[in-house]
């Protein structure tokens, strides 16, 4: 086996995504750990995340209520201080070590332009937005092979939702890395019942990001 590319889901792989939905709380004027009770609950019941806010308004259009959040000077925001701590320095020793290295998630193009603006060192960064397709569907992850360059097997895609990143990419023939962290990493188990695992396994599970090049260093110099 050899991984040449390896690509990475944005929310809760790259980013904290804590203070972002802690606004949305605060958008919705629901106190946070009663918004984030209710996120928990929706995910474990295999549910959109979106769903959530459905409880706290019933009718929530979220392209309708970002725009809003925008006109009222409250739009979606990142910046490093959201980043991973283990983020920068696994890309930056990944691209070190020569791997092609990419970023693709389900963004929109605003915040596409805030983690452009984080100068990670990676050789593409794409946002469903940018793209026109967005996770689980095949067609995202048709996108990241064609921008990407290499064949399905060399390219690793490493995600913390076993749902919208770990069982497509393995679909679609790529090296599927789970990241537990963050709801999905642990509200949603691999047992859960849902048609979109469909009894898909990571090829690999991992804690950080801090220990992704060594892992990798591992499965090439094992490789027959």
């Amino acid at each position: 086996m050899t991984i040449r590319a390896v690509w990475f889901d944005v929310g809760e792989t790259l980013i904290d995504e804590t203070r972002e939905y802690g606004t949305w709380a605060d958008w919705l004027g629901v106190p946070r750990h009663t918004f984030s009770a209710m996120f928990g609950a929706t995910i474990s019941r295999g549910q959109d995340y979106r769903e959530v806010f459905q409880n706290f308004k019933p009718g929530f259009d979220l392209e309708t209520e970002r725009s809003a959040r925008l006109v009222a000077g409250r739009g979606e925001y990142l910046n490093a201080e959201d980043l991973y701590f283990d983020a920068r320095p696994c890309l930056q020793q990944l691209k070190a070590t020569g791997y092609f290295v990419g970023i693709a998630g389900n963004q929109t193009k605003r915040a596409g332009r805030f983690i452009r603006e984080l100068n990670l060192p990676a050789d593409v960064i794409a946002t469903s937005d940018d793209w026109g397709v967005s996770k689980p569907l095949p067609a995202f992850f048709q996108a990241v092979i064609r921008a990407s360059g290499h064949r399905p097997e060399e390219i690793a895609y490493v995600g913390d939702r076993l749902d919208n990143d770990i069982a497509p990419a393995m679909r679609a023939g790529l090296f599927a890395i789970w990241i537990r962290r963050g709801p999905w990493g642990f509200v949603l188990p691999p047992d859960t019942e849902s048609p979109l695992l469909d009894d898909i396994e990571p090829n690999l599970t991992i804690d950080s990001l801090a220990d992704l090049p060594g892992v990798l260093k591992q499965l090439t110099s094992n490789s027959p």
